[in-house]
């Protein structure tokens, strides 16, 4: 199985694991978090749903783009920031550390650069 393919395997798995996660704060954890535990944990699965997306499309942008390492290197960006990011933020929904939050910006980081290499990867090559 190619890099690119696993990107999008990934990419579906992780999605469908953000609907869930999502979906098990609306009804197992609303009861029982704060409302700005419940807003932390709704940014890590809106974060982490929109990024398996771009998972998936960096595993397809891959197979067609002009600098095919740059839409690998954003694959494997966008999966850092998405453990990096949205796991700081689930357990800091759960847990109440919000030590962690000094690492959620380098997912963030992560992320942005991910998206630039991605849209990089399709820039035509000199001639």
């Amino acid at each position: 199985m190619s890099v690119s393919d696993r990107f999008i395997l990934f990419g579906g798995i992780s999605a469908c694991l953000a609907v869930a996660l999502g979906a098990f704060g609306k009804h197992a954890l609303l009861p029982v978090l704060s409302q700005t535990a419940m807003e932390t944990w709704r940014t890590g699965a809106y974060y982490h749903l929109v990024h398996g997306v771009a998972l998936v499309l960096a595993g397809l942008v891959a197979e067609r783009a002009s600098h095919p390492g740059c839409a690998l290197w954003a694959g494997w960006l966008l999966l850092a920031g998405t453990i990096i990011f949205s796991g700081s933020l689930y357990i800091i929904a759960l847990t109440g550390m919000r030590i962690l939050g000094a690492i959620t910006p380098v997912g963030g980081l992560c992320f942005l650069t991910g998206w630039l290499l991605l849209a990089w990867s399709v820039k035509p090559r000199r001639s």
